[in-house]
């Protein structure tokens, strides 16, 4: 119990746990999507207090992680071949692409540079119109209203040198490729609570009908991942599978509105490349039609689409749920922060890079 103490409110804590404890009559298998939410599970001991019942599975909740690999490949080729300003998250800097990061092409002396938002990619465009700007645009539903929002902008400033290289994945055809993989045996889910801000919890709602799981829509503190357990494995022992909201403090059914309009207003929904996983139908977005002259691939005509993965790296396996980091022959060893073999072991959101700093798996 030498976690507790760290927590916000000790006590209720505690009860959760008790709850889960008295609760839970027989094992059953929980994923929780995000990695923000493993990485709470981890950092927070929380996997070791719970009920030995009770395995919680990491699932593909780590937009850095899967990011195709080609991509990376595509941003290194902007930045190193066409000499663009590359601007990126820094979660993207040291994810390894075939053959170098942007890390790494930084250091060959690429003008590759961190931002925290992409409207700031925006303002380079604005002081810079003899450069060419591509914002490296990649994330969940969560970050796709500010990246949109800079494509509107730069088509209102009239910025002829400003384009994304998108990457935006969707976390309802994620859970349903999960399940569907033969591999993985998933009883109940914690669904990402900060994608629910923005798209609410409709898309929920025919997954759980459909194969009769609960979906738990949470937060990320401790507090709200372990009552988010506790909401799942009660439905479980009930035999109910339903959506319900944790998070009702941020997360409305109807989600943001506002910001599902900038959304479709520059995005469609396409099939999607997972990295590690490979393709899901209908599960990213893509630049419509009439944005293109902001779309980097078109704009630059790439025609790089596929690169070879390291055989090494079993990172497809931790984000679909069927291994777990310590599993993996490589991690730690080999495949460490400042080496990685894939991007878990890299993002701030990535499971492997949970374990390794905070699980007391591996030596200092």
């Amino acid at each position: 119990m030498k976690y507790l103490s760290e927590y916000r409110n000790p006590e209720l804590a505690k009860k959760y746990l008790k709850e889960i404890k008295n609760t839970v009559s027989r094992p059953w298998s929980i994923m929780e999507v995000c990695g923000g939410q493993t990485h709470s599970l981890v950092k927070n001991g929380i996997i070791e207090m719970l009920p030995k019942e009770i395995t919680m599975i990491h699932g593909p909740g780590c937009p850095v992680c899967v990011t195709p690999l080609h991509l990376i490949d595509k941003a290194v080729y902007l930045a190193l071949e066409k000499g663009v300003i590359l601007c990126s998250f820094g979660d993207m800097l040291r994810v390894p692409g075939s053959e170098k990061s942007l890390l790494e092409a930084k250091a060959e002396g690429a003008d590759v540079r961190i931002l925290y938002s992409p409207l700031e990619a925006v303002k380079i465009a604005e002081d810079n119109l003899d450069k060419e700007i591509v914002f490296f645009a990649v994330g969940f539903e969560t970050t796709a209203p500010a990246n949109a929002l800079s494509v509107i902008h730069a088509q209102r400033k009239g910025l002829k040198n400003y384009s994304i290289l998108a990457s935006h994945v969707l976390v309802p055809p994620a859970i349903k490729a999960v399940i569907n993989d033969e591999e993985s045996k998933i009883d109940g889910f914690l669904a990402a609570g900060h994608v629910c801000t923005i798209m609410g919890n409709t898309e929920y709602y025919p997954l759980s009908a459909h194969y009769k799981v609960p979906i738990v829509v949470t937060g990320f503190e401790p507090l709200d991942v372990l009552q988010g357990i506790l909401m799942v494995v009660r439905q479980l022992e009930q035999s109910k599978a339903e959506v319900e909201n944790q998070y009702v403090r941020i997360v409305r059914e109807e989600g943001n509105q506002e910001a599902q309009k900038v959304i479709y207003e520059v995005f469609e929904v396409r099939d999607q490349m997972w990295r590690g996983i490979g393709k899901i139908p209908q599960s990213g977005y893509g630049i419509k039609a009439k944005y293109a002259d902001f779309d980097a691939t078109r704009k630059y005509n790439i025609t790089i689409e596929k690169a070879p993965e390291n055989p090494e790296c079993i990172s497809g396996q931790i984000m679909k749920g069927i291994k777990k980091p310590f599993e993996c022959p490589q991690f730690g060893k080999k495949c460490k922060p400042s080496n990685p073999l894939g991007a878990p072991m890299v993002s701030s959101e990535g499971a492997c890079a949970a374990y390794y700093h905070f699980s007391g798996m591996v030596e200092a």
